[in-house]
């Protein structure tokens, strides 16, 4: 089911979110600084391009105090309008009732383009 789930997504918008993820990653990882947000932003994307049978988790604590203010830097330079847009968009695609799949992927997303520092993508089996 989740091969089908993902190939669908693929074909009605998951590859725009996926690509639009990776253009963003790549324009940030042309300075320095903006590296460690344009690997997330990948890690984003490859989320985006199969998120049906994937979940994620936090990673343990190893990393220190560095993940948390990341994401406070992340949230302020556009992580909450990508958690909004996904949250819209799953709010959108749960007004069918064909596309309550795809919402509920829109849903999962929400926390981790909120917060992707200290995050990892894991199978769910």
């Amino acid at each position: 089911m989740s091969i089908l789930g993902n190939i669908l997504w693929l074909l009605f918008g998951g590859f725009i979110i996926a690509l639009e993820y990776v253009i963003s990653g790549l324009l940030m990882c042309i300075t320095i600084i903006g590296i460690p947000f344009g690997v997330q932003s990948f890690k984003l994307a490859a989320f985006a391009l199969w998120p049906f049978g994937k979940t994620t988790r936090s990673v343990e604590p190893g990393t220190g105090c560095l993940s948390t203010v990341l994401n406070i830097l992340w949230i302020f330079l556009g992580g909450i309008l990508i958690a909004l847009s996904h949250l819209f968009w799953g709010a959108f695609l749960c007004i069918t009732i064909v596309g309550i799949p795809f919402g509920k992927q829109h849903f999962k997303m929400v926390s981790l383009a909120l917060t992707p520092f200290g995050r990892e993508i894991i199978d769910k089996n």
